[in-house]
């Protein structure tokens, strides 16, 4: 993985949006995750109880029509048939060798959630097989959500008739504008009539749960571009919608353009912009009848419409992690598998464990990464950490919860802590107060 910078929490990216990660998407960052500890991986696996856990299975598809300017994941555009069939494969051996261990053997999936890349990539006939055999090795009875992102342009009403009938109960559109320049400028491999003619086609099939996701700060956007986009997707009316705002991390091709050019600062609109078309959007929401369910989600019916995946994995859910370069939870340990595709095929081929690196974290670290985590929420109950981990927030983090409260940023109301709409919007950039010292300023990924 290429090197990384987390902002420092002194800065607050208040102006200018600088190369690096901004988002925090897990706790100990990854820079501490190490050689050492993958062993521990195969000792939970081998451990003689099972895990009591809720369990998921996120599976990442690493193929694309094209890689986005702004992507940082590990994808592949160069990919052919044969290729997929052969990760196919090796992701099946990955899966088979965890439902043999004694620490997930009998246990089934409450959630699965395929993230890519594309998975909307592959064709029927192969998502039909792949999700067949998935289910052959960990029966979906018992399955939540099952949530799958797709690309626009890679939808035909076959595909997501085919999509919808193995199970998929959340489907995820990644939209992220829709103005075909900004699109294309972006490096997006679709435009907005295959947006139109994607949606309706879900829509007519019945999907239960339609998220879209929209950037805030691409390339060329502008007020106007912002305005049109919500308007659009207000009109679409999907149940959820995901907004984000850009950030430009150091392996994409914007920072290499950046790098080329010796400029320090990205050419996209800055944190304050940003976190203004935000709110405009929120606020446009709010009056069409969405209820805002964190820092980057607006949803339509929130007793409905529920987004297991993320509320599980918040609350120290067991995820298994299955293909190249993805990420995984067991039993405490954080893990990432192998982040090249043919060494993490060889390695399944082979019989050998793909973990690249991993993570044994204390009680103190399985503690702080939920509490993180759920202040994305921008609500956090003191009560489900005084059951769970014996933490009495309000005093470990008085001097922080003081001043949060001082500027206005948070309240108290009948044992939650709330945090303002302004202080949810760049949450992000206020959670590294949490971290422990031995992991500020670091690097994180």
């Amino acid at each position: 993985m290429t090197k990384e910078t987390i902002i420092k929490p002194d800065q607050e990216t208040k102006a200018e949006t600088k190369p690096g990660n901004y988002f925090v998407s897990n706790y100990p960052p990854f820079s501490f995750w190490n050689d050492d500890d993958v062993p521990c991986v195969e000792s939970m696996l081998n451990s003689p109880s099972s895990g009591t856990a809720p369990m998921g299975i996120y599976y990442h598809i690493p193929f694309c029509r094209k890689r986005c300017h702004f992507c940082y994941f590990r994808v592949y555009t160069d990919k052919n048939s044969h290729d997929v069939r052969r990760y196919i494969d090796a992701t099946m051996r990955e899966l088979e060798a965890y439902a043999q261990s004694s620490y997930l053997e009998g246990r089934k999936p409450k959630f699965v959630y395929f993230g890519g890349g594309t998975p909307s990539y592959l064709s029927a006939q192969q998502l039909t097989e792949l999700t067949d055999r998935m289910k052959a090795i960990m029966p979906w009875d018992e399955v939540e959500e099952v949530t799958f992102e797709c690309e626009p342009g890679t939808l035909s009403e076959k595909k997501l008739e085919v999509i919808k009938n193995f199970g998929v109960t959340r489907l995820s559109l990644g939209i992220e504008n829709f103005n075909d320049h900004i699109l294309e400028i972006n490096g997006r491999a679709h435009r907005s009539q295959e947006v139109f003619r994607a949606y309706e086609h879900a829509r007519n099939l019945g999907f239960q749960n339609i998220n879209v996701d929209l950037i805030a700060g691409m390339l060329e956007e502008t007020d106007a571009n912002w305005k049109e986009c919500i308007d659009k997707v207000v009109e679409l009316s999907p149940d959820c919608i995901t907004i984000y705002q850009m950030e430009v991390p150091f392996n994409t091709t914007i920072f290499k353009s950046m790098k080329e050019q010796g400029k320090l600062t990205a050419p996209v609109a800055d944190w304050p912009t940003k976190r203004k078309w935000v709110t405009q959007a929120y606020e446009r929401l709010e009056k069409a009848g969405y209820t805002i369910t964190s820092a980057y989600t607006a949803v339509k019916e929130p007793q409905e419409t529920k987004f297991v995946y993320r509320d599980r994995l918040w609350t120290g859910a067991d995820m298994v992690a299955l293909g190249v370069a993805s990420f995984g939870h067991l039993g405490g340990i954080h893990y990432q598998n192998i982040t090249h595709f043919d060494q993490y095929c060889e390695a399944q081929e082979s019989t050998s464990s793909a973990v690249r690196r991993a993570l044994l974290t204390s009680e103190d670290e399985r503690f702080l990464r939920e509490f993180i985590l759920q202040w994305k929420l921008g609500r956090v109950n003191l009560g489900y950490f005084s059951d769970k981990f014996g933490v009495d927030v309000k005093n470990r983090f008085e001097d922080i919860l003081m001043k949060w409260k001082e500027c206005g940023d948070l309240t108290e109301v009948d044992g939650d802590l709330l945090l303002s709409r302004d202080a949810l919007l760049r949450i992000d950039s206020m959670l590294h107060g949490f971290f422990l010292p031995q992991h500020q300023n670091a690097k994180y990924v």
